[in-house]
């Protein structure tokens, strides 16, 4: 795999590296061992999958609070999406700051998204799915968001949203 560290500390792009061959390719998208070079947390204990009929279906921004904070790791495995992040971490050196990357089913590059980041994504076809792999299990009393076009952060989104639920437009600016 090919790890390539993002400006937001310890949130990677993760690229699976292919093995060619006249059959396609095979590829790894989790490995412990190579992972750990890159993240302190190995732990995962729950996938799950998102389906949106929509292009322009916003979900987010989202994070766990502690002391169930969450990594995750996010993959679009139908489709394409505008995934982006937050660094809300107040320790950390990009605290407030904030990237996006296209995950496409085609390029089937990963976002690997530290604990005490907030996720979100926008997608850009119909019939876009994602993948997640998380470090923590849901715990709804803990679940937390801000507002996806809050302006403290001022995300570049590339599309208009057109689909968005009650509970992601009613989230509350982010106090700092």
């Amino acid at each position: 795999m090919i790890f390539t560290e993002t400006k937001l500390n310890g949130a990677y792009i993760v690229e699976p590296e292919r093995v060619n061959d006249e059959r396609g390719f095979f590829a790894r998208t989790w490995c412990k061992q190579e992972f750990k070079k890159y993240v302190t947390n190995l732990k995962l204990v729950q996938c799950n999958i998102s389906f949106n009929k929509k292009k322009g279906t916003l979900r987010g921004m989202h994070y766990q609070s502690a002391p169930y904070e969450e990594a995750k790791l996010v993959r679009c495995t139908m489709g394409a999406i505008y995934d982006a992040i937050i660094d809300l971490r107040s320790d950390s050196k990009t605290f407030g700051q904030w990237i996006a990357v296209e995950l496409t089913s085609e390029n089937r590059k990963m976002l690997y998204i530290p604990e005490g980041v907030a996720h979100g994504f926008l997608t850009l076809t119909d019939n876009a799915e994602v993948f997640y792999q998380m470090s923590e299990f849901y715990t709804p009393e803990y679940a937390r968001g801000i507002r996806w076009n809050d302006p403290a952060f001022t995300i570049e989104w590339p599309e208009r949203v057109v689909v968005i639920s009650e509970k992601d437009k009613q989230y509350e600016d982010f106090k700092r």
